[in-house]
C-alpha cells in the first residue's frame, strides 16, 4: 500500500480518542432517558438502556468477541456440559427469562466474561485452572451476577462504557492488554477484550455476592466459591501474564477471598456438605486438559509476542502445533507472528490451513486476506474478505480492505463505495487517511 507499512501498522485510534469520539452525548438520540428498578436491589437506578437494547447490543457484538477469541470450541459435549450448569444456575437468578447462553471459546488466556444480554463465555485457559464443577458454577454464577445486576447497562447509562453503545465495533480495534493488541491494530481487527465491560470493585463485590448465592441455591458447596476466589487471589499475587486480561476487567483483591471464606463459615455454612463434583468436571473437561501442555505453550508464545520477540514466539507456536497439529488457534497465532515478520507467503499458508480446520470461523479468512493484500493478490484477498463478511458482517476493517483490494484491481467505483462506507464509521487513523485521500484524488469528494 502506497506510503504505508502493512507489516508494522500504526495504531488506528487510541482509547482516549475513541472515548472522546463516541461520548455518550452522541448517543442521546438513540437511547431513552430515565430510571429503572434494579432487579437485584429493588431500588431505582439511572438506566437509559432497556432490556431489549441490552439483548440487541449483545447479539450484535458478542459474535465479534467470540471470533477475536478464535471462535467457540468445536466440542459439543463440553459446551453442552457448560450450558447445562449455566442454565441450572440461571433458573435461580433475578432475571431468569433472559436469553442466556454459555460457551467455551478457544482463547488460551485466563478469563470469563458476560455480555449484557446474557451471553457468557469461558476460555480454555481458565478451564485448565479450575479443579471441580462447583468452581465452574462459581465462575458462571459470578458472570450471571454481572448480567442480573445490569452492570454493563449501568456503565452505559453513566457514560463510562460507550464502546458497546456508539460505534464501538467500528472504532475500538485495540486491545486492553498488550498481548496481540498491536497485531489486532495492524490487521484492522477487533482486539481481545475490547468489547468487554471493565468492572469496578463494587461491581465485583456485588457479582461475588450474587454468584455465591446462585451456585449454592443450585446445589453446590460454597467451598467451590472459596476455591475460585483462592485461585484468583493466588494468580493476582503471582502476576500471571495469561491472567492480565482477567484482572484488567475484573479487579481482584484479597478482600474478595476473605469474604468468600467468611461466607463459607457463616452465611453459607450449611451448604458445606453439598457436592463439588470433581470427578464429573474432570470427565467433561478431559479433552481440554489433555491439551494443557499445548495451551501453556501458546500462552508462552503470546507473552513473547507482547515482548516483541517474534522469532521466539513463532517457535513457541510451532512447538504447540507439534503437540496438536489440528489446533485452529495455534495456526492463527503462528500466522499472525509471521505477518509481523513480513513473511506473508507463509502467513497465508498457516491461515488457509486454519480455514480448513474451522471453516465457519472468520478470523482465518481475515488473516489470509490481509496476507494476500500484502502479496498483491488482490482478487484472492477480496474473495477472503467477502467470505468473512458473510460469516461475520459489520467489521469496518473488512470494508476498508475490500476497498483496498478493489483499488488494486482498478475497480475504482466499487473501491470508492467501500471507502465511503468505511469513513462513515471511522474518521481517524492511517486507514481513514488513505481512504480519504483516494476519494479526493478520484474526485468523489
Amino acid at each position: 500500500m502506497e506510503n504505508y507499512n502493512y507489516g508494522i501498522f500504526k495504531t488506528v485510534m487510541n482509547r482516549r480518542q475513541f472515548l472522546q469520539y463516541s461520548a455518550l452525548a452522541g448517543a442521546g438520540a438513540m437511547l431513552p432517558s430515565g430510571c429503572a428498578v434494579n432487579p437485584v436491589t429493588g431500588k431505582n437506578q439511572l438506566m437509559i438502556v432497556s432490556q431489549d437494547q441490552e439483548i440487541a447490543i449483545d447479539r450484535q457484538h458478542s459474535p465479534h468477541q467470540f471470533s477475536a477469541d478464535y471462535g467457540i470450541v468445536q466440542d459439543t459435549g463440553l459446551n453442552r456440559y457448560i450450558g447445562n450448569i449455566g442454565r441450572s444456575l440461571a433458573l435461580g437468578t433475578h432475571r431468569p427469562s433472559m436469553p442466556y447462553s454459555f460457551q467455551c471459546v478457544n482463547a488460551t488466556y485466563i478469563n470469563a466474561y458476560a455480555f449484557p444480554g446474557g451471553t457468557i463465555a469461558v476460555t480454555r485457559g481458565i478451564l485448565l485452572e479450575l479443579k471441580n464443577e462447583a468452581e465452574l458454577a462459581a465462575l458462571l454464577g459470578h458472570e450471571l451476577g454481572h448480567v442480573n445486576a445490569r452492570h454493563s447497562a449501568e456503565q452505559m447509562s453513566r457514560g463510562t462504557l460507550t464502546s458497546l453503545v456508539v460505534g464501538g465495533l467500528a472504532l475500538a480495534i485495540g486491545s486492553r492488554d498488550a498481548q496481540m493488541g498491536e497485531i489486532a491494530q495492524q490487521l484492522g481487527m477487533l482486539g481481545q477484550g475490547v468489547l468487554l465491560a471493565r468492572y469496578s470493585r463494587e461491581n465485583e463485590r456485588e457479582a461475588d455476592d450474587l454468584g455465591n448465592r446462585y451456585m449454592v441455591d443450585a446445589g453446590y458447596s460454597t467451598h467451590g466459591f472459596v476455591g475460585l476466589m483462592s485461585l484468583l487471589n493466588d494468580m493476582n499475587k503471582g502476576r500471571n501474564a495469561a491472567a492480565d486480561m482477567l484482572f484488567s476487567t475484573h479487579p481482584m483483591g484479597s478482600e474478595r477471598y476473605e469474604t468468600a471464606l467468611r461466607n463459607s463459615r457463616e452465611r453459607y455454612g450449611p451448604s458445606a456438605s453439598l457436592p463439588l463434583n470433581r470427578d464429573r468436571y474432570m470427565d467433561n473437561t478431559a479433552r481440554i486438559r489433555n491439551k494443557k501442555e499445548m495451551i501453556k505453550t501458546l500462552q508462552d508464545g503470546d507473552t513473547l509476542m507482547a515482548a516483541k520477540k517474534y522469532d521466539e514466539a513463532f517457535a513457541s507456536y510451532k512447538r504447540a502445533l507439534r503437540l496438536d497439529p489440528g489446533d485452529y488457534t495455534a495456526r492463527i497465532m503462528a500466522a499472525k507472528s509471521l505477518l509481523v515478520k513480513k513473511d506473508y507467503k507463509n502467513a497465508m499458508k498457516y491461515a488457509e490451513e486454519a480455514e480448513k480446520l474451522y471453516p465457519s470461523e472468520g478470523q482465518a479468512l481475515h488473516v489470509a486476506g490481509f496476507a494476500a493484500i500484502n502479496l498483491k493478490r488482490y482478487d484472492h484477498a477480496l474473495e477472503k474478505f467477502n467470505r468473512y463478511d458473510q460469516i461475520l458482517p459489520g467489521s469496518p476493517g473488512v470494508i476498508f480492505f475490500k476497498g483496498y483490494a478493489l483499488e488494486g484491481m482498478q475497480r475504482i467505483d466499487q473501491s470508492a463505495s467501500h471507502y465511503k462506507s468505511y469513513l462513515q464509521q471511522v474518521q481517524q487513523g492511517d486507514y481513514a487517511q488513505h481512504a480519504y485521500r483516494r476519494l479526493k484524488e478520484w474526485g468523489y469528494l
